[in-house]
C-alpha cells in the first residue's frame, strides 16, 4: 500500500486509508483515540452528545493520540452550528457531515478552514455534495448499519457510480469488515474505506457488552432496514424490531410509528444494553464478526488481509 500517493491519506494526514464510522453510542473518545493512534481516522459520533459531552470526548481522544481525528455531525439535529463551534474551539478541523443538505454548512466550513467529508447514499447526493465544495464524499451502501438511504443501493453498485459522477475522492462504506472487502472497494474506484460495525466489537468501544454479544451472535438475515417513513435505519432483530413489524401489519400511520419509536431507543439498546426495548443498530457484516479485539488489532488485521488479497489476485495472473 503506497500511502504517500493515496489522496485520502494526504488529505487527512493519516497512515492508512481507513476511516472509522462515527457511530452514536459507540464511538467515543476512547475508540476514536485508539483508531487514530493505530493509523486510521477515528471519528466521534456527535449525534447523541450534548456540547459538554462532545468536549469531553474530544479531549479524551486527544489525551490518547496527537494524530488527526474527526467528528461526525448529522445535520438533522438542531445543535449542528454549536457542534461546529466547539470543534473549532477544540482544534478539530476534520468534519464528516451527514443526514442533511451539504450546501447548508460547507461554504462556511471551508472559510473556517475545515476539511469536509459528506456521507451520501445516492449519485444525486454525491453530485450535490461535490458542487457544494466538500473535499471528499463517503458513498455508503445500504448494507451499512444505522441510518441509511431510502434507495437501498448496495455498496458494490453505489461506489463505482459515484466515482464516475464526481471528480473528488470517494470513500466506500457499508458492508466492509475485512481487507478483502477493502481491496474490492479500491478496485471499484474508491480511495479509502469507512468501517463502522466492525469497531462495535473493539475493546475501546462505548457499546454495552450485552449489545456487543448480540452483534457477535448475529447470523445472516438478522438485520433489516426499516422505518423508512421516518429515517431508514438498519436494525438487529429484537423484540422492539418485532413491534415495528407488527405496527406495519396493522397499517400504522407515520405519527403512530413516531410514537412507537419515541426518544432514546438507540441509547437504551446500544449504550444501556436493553436488548428488548432498544434499537440495536448494526450492519449486515455482523454475520462475519465473531470476536472482540483492540482497535489497533482490527486495523492491523484489515491491512494484512488487504495486502494478502492483492498478492492472491496477483498470483492468479489476472
Amino acid at each position: 500500500m503506497n500511502k504517500e500517493n493515496n489522496p485520502i491519506c494526504k488529505l487527512l494526514g493519516i497512515e492508512y486509508p481507513i476511516i472509522q464510522g462515527g457511530m452514536a453510542w459507540v464511538s467515543g473518545g476512547g475508540l476514536v483515540g485508539a483508531v487514530s493512534a493505530a493509523g486510521g481516522l477515528g471519528v466521534i459520533g456527535s449525534g447523541s452528545m450534548t456540547s459538554e459531552l462532545l468536549r469531553h470526548h474530544i479531549r479524551k481522544a486527544r489525551s490518547i493520540t496527537d494524530r488527526p481525528f474527526a467528528v461526525n455531525v448529522p445535520m438533522m439535529y438542531h445543535r449542528t452550528a454549536e457542534t461546529i463551534d466547539i470543534m473549532e474551539e477544540e482544534g478539530v478541523k476534520i468534519i464528516i457531515t451527514s443526514a442533511g443538505n451539504p450546501a447548508t454548512f460547507t461554504p462556511e466550513l471551508k472559510k473556517r478552514g475545515f476539511t469536509v467529508l459528506h456521507v451520501v447514499s445516492s449519485v444525486r447526493q454525491a453530485v450535490k455534495a461535490a458542487q457544494s465544495g466538500v473535499d471528499a464524499v463517503i458513498a455508503e451502501g445500504f448494507e451499512a448499519g444505522g441510518h441509511n438511504g431510502k434507495q437501498e443501493t448496495t455498496t458494490m453498485v453505489l461506489t463505482p457510480a459515484v466515482v464516475a459522477a464526481v471528480d473528488i475522492p470517494v470513500v466506500a462504506a457499508g458492508g466492509i469488515a475485512s481487507g478483502g472487502a477493502m481491496a474490492a472497494a479500491i478496485a471499484l474506484g474508491a480511495v479509502a474505506v469507512q468501517i463502522g460495525s466492525l469497531f462495535i466489537a473493539a475493546d475501546e468501544s462505548s457499546a454495552h457488552p450485552a449489545f456487543v454479544e448480540e452483534v457477535l451472535k448475529a447470523d445472516e438475515g438478522d438485520t433489516m432496514l426499516t422505518l423508512k417513513e421516518l429515517s431508514p435505519v438498519r436494525l438487529l432483530k429484537n423484540p422492539f424490531y418485532e413491534q415495528v413489524q407488527e405496527a406495519y401489519k396493522n397499517h400504522a400511520t407515520v405519527d403512530e410509528l413516531k410514537e412507537l419509536l419515541g426518544k432514546g431507543r438507540a441509547r437504551e439498546g446500544m449504550l444501556c444494553g436493553n436488548l428488548d426495548k432498544g434499537e440495536l443498530e448494526v450492519g449486515q457484516v455482523c454475520m462475519m464478526m465473531k470476536k472482540r479485539m483492540p482497535a489497533s488489532e482490527i486495523i492491523k488485521e484489515v491491512i494484512e488481509q488487504y495486502n494478502s488479497t492483492l498478492e492472491r489476485i496477483k498470483g492468479m495472473g489476472i
